[in-house]
């Protein structure tokens, strides 16, 4: 009796964890809570997989390419958005940028040094890093076919004073942005690891 209790609980929980485990998307593990599907995952951490490619999609209707997943710190990194080219004008524009559903439970990691391009006179008021100094000079002179270099930029750390669900753009401030995580003092431009790092609340 005890081994066929044995055998019964074992599986039930093999069969709890297959519901949680969501199949890979392409070549990418889709680690829980991460959900593709009603089946799998927890459905508050919505991704989705498109053409084998696992995305993220923004309050805005955006979808960004999930570059890689950590389930063990929590977080994942998105794909900045792309700057067509000779415009300095990311492909969010429209959209005002990365927004993030406050409802949900992701919110943009503290490991971000986000530049922002092709900015106003206004952006100097603000506390942003707008030298000569900036990052965002290093990103213009390797990427000058993305139509930024010689334009107004800043640069700054995603910190914890600021928002942690948006990064914005907008036509009369800033037209486009990118973002590179983790980024270390004197770390080379070809050496920087672009993405957006985003980070999850566990499930309860």
């Amino acid at each position: 009796m005890a081994l066929l209790v044995f055998f019964l609980f074992f599986v039930l929980v093999a069969h709890v964890s297959a519901l949680d485990a969501c199949p890979k998307c392409g070549s990418m593990e889709v680690p829980y809570p991460l959900s593709t599907d009603p089946n799998c995952g927890d459905s508050r951490y919505r991704v989705y997989c498109n053409n084998d490619a696992l995305e993220f999609l923004s309050a805005g209707g955006f979808f960004y390419k999930i570059l890689s997943v950590n389930p063990t710190s929590y977080k994942l990194v998105i794909s900045p958005p792309l700057i067509i080219e000779n415009t300095c004008s990311t492909s969010d524009l429209s959209l005002g940028g990365l927004r993030l559903d406050e409802n949900l439970p992701f919110n943009i990691s503290n490991r971000n040094t986000v530049m922002l391009l092709n900015c106003s006179e206004n952006i100097l008021l603000s506390p942003l890093n707008c030298s000569a100094n900036s990052f965002c000079r290093q990103f213009e002179d390797a990427y000058g076919g993305s139509g930024c270099k010689g334009k107004l930029c800043c640069h700054f750390l995603k910190d914890a004073s600021m928002t942690s669900h948006q990064i914005r753009v907008r036509v009369g401030g800033c037209t486009a942005y990118t973002s590179v995580v983790d980024k270390k003092p004197d770390e080379p431009v070809d050496s920087w690891n672009y993405g957006i790092e985003l980070q999850w609340l566990p499930p309860n």
